[in-house]
């Protein structure tokens, strides 16, 4: 293992006390891990300058391998926890890691309105499409006519896109990567995190287990490969005709814009409310 590698697993992560993980022998989420640990390291972030929250899931196991401080909340809720750490402390430079369903189903009108309300947060959401740890259940972004444990003779509802969603939701910093392209990703969660603003980082990764079986989409290789071909930049994807667009996805940055800050705004308001209270009555 290259030297450099050791030293960030050694800074960053429980590596006596959590290991080995829970997650299946391919799973993605484990590259996500690793991008984002690269992506603090290179923003210098001190370990106690940071909060990751997650929910329930695969997802929701990643706080409890970091040496950070770290929060493992109830199913859909993460980012509600995460507004009130922000809101308490905006200080803290505050992370959420999220699952497709755990973020879009249960979570859903939380990620939209933390979204509108532009809270200073950076939240990660890994899509792998399904349900993985719970059951493999269907989720809001599997793709029409995939079999789950929920729809074994066919999904007949249509998914949304996370990014999209996001973007329309008002979110400041909205970017889509994947678990393939791994040097693109770091640098997403890096912008993410700067951004001041509600960022949104989704990552298309694959379950090979509870997805990929279901759907005989091969082990976790072949997965990987799959989301390298069905990746379309940004620049590209606008050169390229809808019909050549099928069955494919744009990664990159989808949104990057300035506008005023909930915590930032919330301050004020705390400020004139302690001047108002201090002026004398008439």
């Amino acid at each position: 293992m290259p030297e450099e590698v050791t030293k960030l697993i050694h800074k960053y992560l429980r590596h006596d006390k959590k290991f080995p993980h829970v997650w299946c022998p391919g799973c993605g989420n484990g590259i996500v891990l690793g991008a984002l640990i690269r992506a603090i390291d290179r923003l210098g972030l001190a370990k106690d300058e940071i909060v990751l929250a997650s929910g329930i899931g695969c997802a929701g196991r990643m706080p409890v391998y970091v040496d950070f401080n770290t929060l493992h909340t109830t199913h859909g809720r993460a980012l509600t926890f995460a507004t009130g750490i922000k809101l308490a402390k905006p200080s803290l430079t505050v992370i959420i890691v999220m699952g497709d369903g755990d973020a879009t189903a249960i979570g859903g009108n939380h990620f939209i309105h933390a979204a509108r309300r532009n809270l200073n947060l950076t939240a990660i959401i890994i899509n792998n499409q399904i349900y993985g740890m719970t059951g493999g259940q269907h989720s809001p972004t599997t793709p029409y006519g995939c079999n789950t444990t929920t729809s074994p003779y066919g999904h007949i509802e249509q998914a949304f896109s996370i990014a999209e969603l996001a973007v329309a939701a008002g979110a400041a910093f909205v970017a889509r990567g994947t678990v393939y392209h791994a040097q693109l990703l770091e640098g997403l969660l890096e912008k993410g995190i700067q951004k001041s603003g509600f960022s949104v980082v989704e990552v298309m990764s694959n379950c090979h287990i509870q997805f990929g079986r279901r759907n005989k989409m091969g082990d976790p290789v072949t997965m990987i490969k799959w989301l390298k071909h069905h990746a379309v930049t940004i620049e590209k994807a606008g050169k390229m005709t809808h019909d050549s667009m099928k069955d494919k996805f744009t990664i990159g940055i989808l949104a990057d814009v300035e506008k005023p800050v909930y915590t930032e705004e919330y301050q004020k308001i705390r400020e004139e409310a302690k001047r108002s209270a201090k002026e004398p009555k008439r």
